[in-house]
């Protein structure tokens, strides 16, 4: 047993006086020693939570304690060192930002698509009456996806409501949507069966369940977290890299950050520009005053970005091509 855990999960339950909950929940979590981040909604938690194997336990009977959320599903990584640096607790609109806010309209506790265990989307998307589609971002999707997956080009996941019209053309057949953990398509299915997708599915536990539970098969590259590790090996059957070097094209699975914090992007780069860039996506990016040290792991504490960094983020992820 690996000397740490991490705890990565969600729970849709509404939360009375949320705000005041998530001040509440940050200094329980600091009490137990445990480093991470929790996004607290009207709509539910979602979090990445690390520390001690006794302090995830603690944390987790807490959870479960709580009636509100005692259907929620931990998955757990054994690591060598905590996936954060600082324990983070914020009150936010959305436990995932997808712009989807009303609940009369989009509400997972009320419907959503069928739940697929791992072994079940396992054996369902190869079928020829079957899409599997990736409901992440470029960023996420561009380091690693299933085979044949149908991807679209989203910065984020507030674009998924605009980006449905493009799934016309899958009407009529069945879609299995998947995300990391499960969270996004919760919401992403629900907007798909309102939209008049009949037969709507999404893998349970995302991509990191199926990693445990199915070996991964047919996930090929890495899977984006977000935490310390930036990515992390899901496929144990056949695994393959399909990520490229964003500057030399060569085959590459790293995926670093922008040393330019006004930038910042997420970006697949090979060691070798890594240390000719230091860390940069661009020769521009390494004039920047406020240039970070790059360390070779390309991960960095967020910091605030200035209004122009949205500008900068979007022109350069036009750079990545859509995936089918």
């Amino acid at each position: 047993m690996k000397a740490y855990q991490t705890l990565l999960y969600y729970c849709y339950s509404p939360i009375e006086d949320a705000e005041e909950f998530a001040d509440k929940h940050l200094a329980f979590c600091k009490s137990l020693g445990l480093v991470g981040r929790i996004i607290v909604a009207d709509e539910g938690l979602n979090g990445t939570v690390s520390g001690s194997p006794e302090s995830c336990k603690a944390y987790m009977d807490a959870i479960y304690a709580d009636g509100r959320f005692n259907h929620t599903e931990f998955k757990i990584d054994e690591v060598d060192e905590p996936s954060f640096i600082k324990m983070h607790c914020r009150y936010k609109s959305e436990i995932v930002h997808s712009g989807l806010r009303n609940p009369e309209i989009i509400n997972p506790n009320k419907e959503t698509g069928i739940h697929l265990e791992p072994q079940d989307f396992l054996a369902m998307k190869d079928r020829d009456d079957v899409v599997v589609l990736d409901v992440r971002s470029n960023y996420e999707h561009n380091v690693g996806r299933f085979k044949n997956a149908v991807t679209l080009d989203m910065e984020n996941f507030r674009e998924f409501p605009e980006k449905v019209k493009e799934l016309e053309q899958y009407k009529g057949k069945k879609i299995l949507t998947y995300c990391t953990g499960g969270i996004k398509c919760e919401k992403a299915s629900a907007l798909l069966l309102k939209e008049g997708f009949e037969e709507v599915y999404q893998l349970h536990g995302g991509i990191i369940k199926y990693g445990k539970e199915a070996g991964g098969e047919d996930f090929e590259g890495k899977c984006y977290v977000f935490d310390n590790r930036v990515t992390v090996d899901v496929n144990s059957v056949n695994p393959v890299v399909v990520s490229t070097c964003k500057n030399c094209g060569r085959t590459t699975p790293k995926m670093i950050n922008c040393a330019n914090p006004d930038c910042n992007e997420h970006f697949t780069q090979c060691d070798d520009c890594g240390e000719e860039l230091e860390g940069c996506c661009s020769a521009e990016c390494m004039t920047h005053p406020r240039k970070r040290e790059y360390d070779g792991t390309g991960y960095y504490v967020k910091v605030p970005q200035p209004v122009n960094a949205e500008k900068i983020s979007k022109r350069k992820h036009k750079n990545f091509s859509i995936q089918k």
